[in-house]
């Protein structure tokens, strides 16, 4: 496990960016594709805008790197919560990302067939097992969640590497999410975490006593990739 820990938030993102063209420059230099699995909230959006900027946008070519996303609200497309239209506004749009390089998840259907077509998607795009994505990103709900791995859901029990529905109790409403062995089978995995807000939740994940059920975010441990996990002052203030 790798710990950046930046005096500011600005600091914190610009990090993050410059992480990403890192990764996928090299990947694409490599292999001739970067596939990365997004995350979606406030926090990435940030860094997706900050991707879009002249000064970051000429710095690797786009039109090698396929996107996914690590979980999504069962939503529709149009609904403002929806990680994908996010991402959109944010980065496909300014970049003129090809259509066929986004893969979205198509809530029309049932959670449950959602899910299942998107594992079938990602099957069909790297045509080779164990799937392993270049690069994961993810953050941290202040109940220590990751993408949509909640506290106390079934989710969380899942052993195998795939894509699940997952129904939240207190916000009556589904989400479709990578299992943490799908997570796991990455290359690379960067947190992004900033705020006092969160600092609780942190701790407990990397301090605190094993307890995935309540701290799910303690699931993630690449079994062959590499951890980062990027964070300012405030959210870092109790690891010390």
């Amino acid at each position: 496990m790798n710990l950046h820990i930046y005096n500011t938030v600005e600091e914190l993102l610009y990090a993050y960016a410059i992480y990403f063209i890192r990764i996928a420059g090299s990947y694409i230099k490599e292999n001739g594709r970067f596939n990365v699995a997004l995350s979606g909230g406030s926090s990435p959006q940030k860094v997706y805008e900050l991707l879009a900027t002249p000064s970051f946008q000429d710095q690797i070519d786009w039109s090698k790197v396929y996107f996914f996303f690590g979980d999504e609200r069962y939503v529709p497309a149009n609904d403002a919560r929806n990680n994908a239209l996010m991402v959109k506004k944010a980065l496909f749009t300014p970049l003129n990302i090809a259509d066929n390089h986004i893969f979205s998840m198509n809530t029309s259907l049932s959670p449950a067939d959602c899910a299942k077509e998107y594992m079938e998607a990602i099957n069909n795009h790297f045509n080779i097992k164990p799937i392993q994505f270049d690069l994961v990103l993810l953050g941290l709900g202040d109940n220590a969640h990751t993408a949509s791995l909640f506290p106390f859901t079934p989710i969380i029990h899942e052993k195998i590497p795939t894509i699940s529905e997952v129904f939240l109790k207190d916000d009556n409403a589904y989400r479709i999410s990578f299992s943490a062995p799908l997570i796991n089978q990455a290359k690379h995995v960067a947190f992004l975490v900033f705020g006092k807000n969160k600092a609780a939740a942190l701790g407990a994940v990397i301090k605190g006593e094993n307890n995935p059920d309540e701290f799910p975010a303690q699931l993630i441990q690449p079994e062959s990739g590499d951890l980062h996990w990027f964070l300012d002052n405030d959210v870092a203030s109790m690891l010390t």
